[in-house]
């Protein structure tokens, strides 16, 4: 991801480029001192996601952020807890509370690469036609067949994809997410925490799904209603 870090207090500034160049996943494009050095260095080259300071002499990092015309994503930083909620406001991914260490940074970062993983993903720039999904686990970019997958479960902050064979993928993600960017003729939600490919079924029993590998996933009551009719839309007695 092209990161531009805006922020007009120089060793604060040396600090957020100090960790984006040493995560993996991140890549400076620019670093400036204001929102004006900011608005030029995007026009220039461009940004996947900003570290903005909010608190800036002349034009302040939320109302640079409230102009843009086209918004990256954005992770706001600020020695000012009160401004959490207003960045919160204009669709911020995180907010970093200075003084930042770099554990809560890679934390940020990696929501963001989650995210922007996601936003490409619903804008139809899927490998094959939307046949794969790409996916950030342990510092990889991983391809996915979606017919491959058998099921999708949730892990609080992440997402555990299980392919027909091979490891598991796990990574950051709400399962909600996904439900929106799988094939809805092909993979329902069944339970809070899972979503199954409705291709792999082999059998139900009861109140619970058996999946290809003799997985057996729950039904839950929200969701049971809508898979009976899914079941009784394809019954022949």
């Amino acid at each position: 991801m092209r990161c531009i870090a805006i922020d007009d207090e120089p060793l604060a500034l040396r600090q957020i480029c100090s960790y984006i160049e040493r995560t993996p996943f991140l890549r400076l494009a620019a670093s400036c001192r204001s929102a004006v050095e900011a608005a030029a260095a995007m026009s220039d080259a461009g940004a996947d996601l900003l570290f903005v300071d909010i608190n800036m002499p002349g034009l302040s990092g939320l109302d640079f952020v409230r102009a843009l015309p086209s918004r990256p994503l954005v992770i706001f930083t600020t020695a000012y807890s009160e401004y959490a909620l207003e960045g919160f406001r204009v669709d911020a991914t995180d907010y970093l509370l200075k003084p930042i260490g770099y554990a809560d940074f890679l934390r940020s970062a990696e929501r963001a690469y989650a995210r922007f993983g996601l936003l490409k993903a619903s804008s139809g720039r899927r490998g094959d036609d939307g046949r794969s999904l790409f996916v950030r686990s342990e510092y990889r970019t991983l391809r996915i067949d979606i017919a491959d997958i058998v099921y999708v479960e949730s892990m609080s902050e992440y997402v555990r994809i299980f392919p027909v064979s091979g490891r598991p993928v796990t990574t950051l993600g709400s399962l909600k997410s996904y439900e929106g960017r799988l094939p809805a003729d092909t993979f329902m939600r069944v339970h809070r925490s899972y979503i199954v490919n409705l291709d792999r079924i082999v059998a139900v029993e009861r109140k619970h799904i058996v999946l290809t590998g003799d997985k057996c996933i729950p039904v839950g009551d929200v969701y049971e209603d809508n898979f009976r009719r899914y079941l009784a839309e394809r019954s022949l007695g």
